[in-house]
């Protein structure tokens, strides 16, 4: 009796997103381009043949409840480690546990961990041996890109499904459900809410719907009416604010640079401003930033706006002398200018062909005459003679060859300033020939 009355409190004690977690596939709501039917992994489920597989995905998609159901749906026994916590010692005990489950008789069980980026590669490999031979059907559960953050090896021996964020349809469903639900829902304490309210949380939780829960039960609990009625201006309360789905070692931290060099790249300053926000209210490391804008100057601007390069170099400077948060300001300057500047990647197409021409061509000897004519045997074996020095020439400019082989590696494009560099380039290049 006693035991029955603690796991009552227990259960209570959870909170509302934990209680309304699914208890089959069938209450299992999103993820249908995985689990829709002929996909991957439902018909993984469906011949009850699991294997390893690696959930990836933003908080709040599922990825913890999916794991259990999988194991669930496959009538296997299920354990979870939590890469934070856990230690090789434990992910040992795991797979001997494991090993005598298969050896007895029982279907292979389900090892679900937690955070598995988080597992140091030792960890992981200590993984493997288990996985391979088929004694354990791994599911890890990650945050990060997978293809980063997890062992290739453990990568290669299983299936890898990327879990995406709810749709406000999908998190409305489940404030429904949730409101309706006298078990383990709300509906005992006769609450509603406005349609105002629902949409509103469902389109602010931006697809995590453990915090879409979890503002529904606050309104609910503070609600000062009885029985709880949840308006738009009390489900606004409730959810607060945060700056969600940024991990600045995982994959937002790679999606947002991306997102900010593309847009600066396509000419959007208002995008790119947009993202640089996102990782400075993220807490995004400022050298790395100035570190990314330095590269762009030169790779994306380069001569078209001579200007570009020095501007990045200062706000670099200026960002490590001044500090957050003034040097947002520095930052806003620099990705606004780059993004207006007129765009050429020619010197990174140039250097990029002349080094492939070097590891991939017959190597260019140095002419005769640009050889160094300073060593004490220069004058006997002819080095550099026949040299032309530029400034007795006209316009400082003498006609000899300077490579030997005939290549055209810098093309200036017809854009801001290397339309005067093109011009002069072809200006010299009549001049150049003896």
């Amino acid at each position: 009796m006693f035991q029955s009355q603690e796991d009552d409190f227990l259960e209570d004690a959870k909170p509302l997103a934990a209680r309304m977690r699914p208890t089959s596939l069938k209450e299992y709501v999103g993820q249908q381009h995985i689990l829709g039917p002929g996909k991957l992994l439902r018909r993984m489920v469906d011949a009850g043949r699991l294997g390893s597989v690696i959930l990836s995905g933003p908080p709040g998609t599922g990825k913890t409840t999916l794991a259990h159901l999988l194991a669930q749906e496959t009538g296997s026994r299920c354990r979870r480690l939590s890469a934070v916590t856990g230690g090789v010692k434990e992910v040992r005990e795991a797979l001997a546990w494991a090993t005598d489950l298969v050896a007895s008789g029982e279907p292979r069980p389900v090892l679900f961990i937690d955070e598995i980026h988080r597992f140091s590669k030792s960890q992981q490999d200590a993984l493997l041996p288990d996985v391979e031979a088929g004694i354990v059907s791994l599911i890890g559960a990650t945050t990060s890109n997978p293809y980063f953050a997890v062992n290739g090896a453990l990568i290669s021996r299983s299936q890898v499904f990327q879990l995406e964020t709810l749709s406000p349809t999908e998190i409305t469903e489940l404030l429904h459900r949730a409101l309706a639900d006298g078990e383990r829902g709300l509906a005992a304490t006769g609450a509603r809410a406005d349609d105002e309210a629902i949409a509103f949380l469902a389109d602010v939780c931006e697809g995590d719907a453990r915090r879409a829960l979890t503002a529904l039960e606050i309104a609910v609990s503070s609600s000062p009416q009885q029985p709880p009625l949840v308006t738009r201006d009390a489900a606004a309360e409730s959810i607060g604010t945060r700056i969600a789905g940024y991990d600045g070692t995982g994959d937002d931290h790679y999606d947002l640079i991306s997102a900010m060099i593309k847009s600066i790249r396509g000419s959007d300053a208002d995008a790119a401003i947009y993202w640089l926000a996102r990782m400075l209210e993220g807490g995004e490391d400022l050298r790395f930033l100035c570190r990314r804008l330095v590269i762009l100057a030169s790779e994306d601007v380069g001569n078209a706006d001579p200007a570009a390069l020095p501007m990045a170099v200062a706000c670099m400077q200026a960002c490590e002398w001044v500090g957050l948060p003034e040097s947002e300001y520095m930052l806003s300057q620099t990705v606004a200018y780059l993004a207006l500047a007129p765009k050429s990647n020619a010197a990174t197409v140039a250097i990029g062909a002349a080094r492939k021409d070097v590891r991939d061509q017959k190597i260019v000897p140095v002419p005769r005459h640009l050889r160094d004519s300073h060593s004490a045997s220069a004058e006997r074996e002819g080095r550099g003679e026949g040299y032309l020095y530029s400034h007795d020439s006209p316009h400082g400019i003498a006609a000899q060859e300077y490579l030997g082989v005939d290549r055209c590696y810098y093309q200036p494009v017809d854009r801001g300033f290397e339309r005067e560099l093109r011009e002069r380039k072809a200006w010299i290049s009549k001049r150049l020939k003896p």
